[in-house]
């Protein structure tokens, strides 16, 4: 057994919990500080696997990371991608305007920008707005050095369709800011845009993304390889939207028939997908479309 996942794995689901790490330890009858070992990737029996799954309402073979994971809540599975992507070493993606590890600074700070305006405007629910925001653009600062310091291959294919939407409704398109700062988050996501022409144009070693001009797909996914485990990612949370607004369940499984399955279904859309310097013009054509900030 892969104890470190597990271990990963516990963390995850104790904190999605709500229950306090000092209530699972004395339900399961060790110390606290062997609850932080097993999260640390400490030898555990079996039978402790089952009375902690049974403690966290959740399926041993989830915790086990057998199973399906689920997470119901943004800031609970953008950690977990932060904990595969420690371990990661390629990275596939299908569809979305975005990738974004390769995105720049300029991104994630106006995202914040965004997240807190936003919270300032909900009112009562302000503080717990905050919260969640300040969880989120913590694990994606820690991606961020996560890539730069792992720089994992990545390949990705876009579609004209969501570049479209994210040119005309900015960084952070879902939320309630104003129009100074939506003006901003639409400049942003301009020079995004120019950066994924510039990386189709070169073809830098490491980065491969590919535009799909037909109709808008049925789901995203993306696939994270590891040498020792990879893990098939279906998410509903995005980050044009607050996260404490989102509802939905990220899924996450390391299920080979899952895996094989879609990435088939991604071989097939870079077969079909414009690359290189044909792919950058068409997607400066998406530019030159857009209405300006």
């Amino acid at each position: 057994m892969r104890f470190t996942e597990i271990g990963h794995q516990l963390r995850q689901y104790r904190m999605e919990s709500g229950l306090r790490a000092e209530e699972i330890a004395a339900r399961l009858g060790v110390s606290r500080a062997a609850l932080y070992r097993y999260e640390k990737g400490e030898v555990i029996k079996l039978d402790t696997i089952k009375r902690l799954a049974e403690l966290l309402k959740i399926s041993p073979l989830a915790l086990l990371g057998i199973g399906v994971e689920h997470f119901p809540r943004a800031a609970s599975y953008y950690d977990r991608l932060r904990q595969i992507e420690e371990t990661t070493d390629q990275v596939l993606q299908a569809f979305g305007p975005i990738c974004y590890p390769i995105t720049s600074d300029a991104f994630d700070g106006v995202l914040a920008e965004a997240y807190a305006e936003h919270a300032a405007r909900v009112g009562a629910d302000g503080a717990q707005a905050r919260a969640e925001a300040d969880k989120v653009l913590v694990v994606l600062a820690q991606r961020k050095r996560i890539y730069a310091q792992r720089r994992p291959s990545v390949i990705a294919v876009m579609t004209a369709s969501s570049i479209r939407r994210f040119l005309d409704a900015g960084v952070a398109g879902a939320l309630n800011v104003s129009e100074g700062l939506r003006r901003r988050c639409r400049g942003v996501a301009r020079a995004e845009i120019e950066n994924i022409a510039a990386l189709m144009a070169a073809e830098p070693m490491g980065v491969q993304i590919g535009l799909l001009s037909g109709g808008e797909p049925n789901g995203a996914f993306k696939i994270l390889r590891g040498r020792d485990r990879s893990f098939l990612i279906i998410n509903p949370f995005q980050l044009e939207s607050h996260p404490v607004t989102q509802m939905g369940v990220a899924m996450v499984t390391g299920a080979e028939e899952a895996l094989s399955m879609h990435q088939r279904v991604l071989e097939n859309l870079w077969r079909d997908a414009q690359r290189g310097p044909a792919a950058a013009v068409a997607v400066r054509a998406l530019l030159a479309e857009a209405s300006p900030p």
